[in-house]
């Protein structure tokens, strides 16, 4: 009987533990930033990830943040330390966008 307490507090200690998340990333695949929009808290690092064969760049149009061009596989990382939503885009592929909105903590 008390081993199987102890099996059953030891694994809802598990399942209930926090996990160590990393930072969120964006992928860039076939000309869409994937997801398409993310809500992150302050202080938090966005990684963008190329995955197209082409080059691609993340510029948020209001000379906050931009990165030079991304070649396969490259990535670009920004920290967030003002709250706000942040519009960006492909300088190269204008039609590609996306949106962060970043909340206070």
């Amino acid at each position: 009987m008390k081993k199987s307490f102890f099996i059953l507090v030891l694994g809802s200690l598990l399942i209930s533990a926090p996990a160590w998340a990393e930072d969120p990333k964006i992928e860039i695949k076939e000309y869409e930033f994937v997801p398409k929009s993310l809500t992150v808290a302050v202080g938090t690092k966005v990684t963008w990830v190329n995955r197209d064969e082409i080059p691609h760049t993340i510029d948020d149009g209001n000379k906050g943040f931009h990165s030079a061009a991304l070649d396969t596989d490259d990535t670009y990382s920004y920290i967030f330390t003002q709250p706000g939503t942040y519009q960006y885009f492909c300088r190269l592929h204008p039609h590609m966008t996306g949106t962060i909105a970043v909340t206070a903590k």
